[in-house]
């Protein structure tokens, strides 16, 4: 009997990425607080990998508690520049201020997963990208933002790669699937050996 596969996050580019890689699952997003969750870590001075790990983890524990039996994939991203933690923007002033900040810079996407079955964690991952924006004038940063509107809210960095947020870019290091959020190749290679998906 296949035991069943539940993605803990409501995010449409995770769902799509379990989708194209042809897996059976359930989309059930998970019912946490992450700013009440993250604000003892950043006291604490957690770093970026830490404080991804920390909520997939909590992520995927929560809704193994809802459904038991399942395989729970938790997942989130973190970006960070030098030691300093990006958070989503929660105004396009505030996505205004991020894309100045990381202009000209190489910041970090640090994109944690984990498996929790049974509230038990199996397994633990962190994948990293490394990105180069290119210079950014005040006034280009000023029309693009203004061209994506509130999609720049939905992502830490007020960017998508897989729409005009490209054209910031220089450079990327790292795959696709870690850039959006969940690195596939590690947790597919896992899925396998728990013989949770066909190997």
């Amino acid at each position: 009997m296949t035991v069943p596969l539940i993605l803990a996050s409501s995010s449409p580019f995770r769902r799509m990425l379990m989708e194209n890689a042809g897996l059976h699952f359930q989309a059930i997003a998970a019912d946490i607080d992450e700013r009440a969750i993250e604000a003892p870590l950043e006291r604490d001075g957690a770093g970026p990998d830490a404080v991804a790990l920390v909520l997939a983890k909590a992520k995927a524990k929560e809704v193994s508690d809802r459904f038991p039996g399942s395989f729970v994939i938790g997942s989130d991203q973190t970006m960070s520049l030098g030691s300093r933690v990006f958070h989503k923007p929660k105004t396009i002033a505030d996505a205004e201020e991020h894309l100045r900040i990381l202009s000209g810079q190489t910041h970090r996407l640090n994109s944690a997963i984990a498996l929790v079955r049974n509230g038990d964690i199996i397994w633990e991952h962190v994948s990293h990208a490394n990105l180069t924006m290119r210079e950014l004038s005040a006034d280009f940063i000023h029309r693009h933002l203004t061209r994506v509107g509130e999609k720049a809210l939905s992502s830490v960095g007020a960017y998508q790669l897989e729409g005009e947020g490209i054209q910031l870019f220089s450079k990327i290091d790292g795959d696709y699937f870690t850039i959006v959020g969940l690195p596939m190749l590690p947790l597919l290679q896992q899925l396998r050996e728990l013989g949770a998906i066909d190997g």
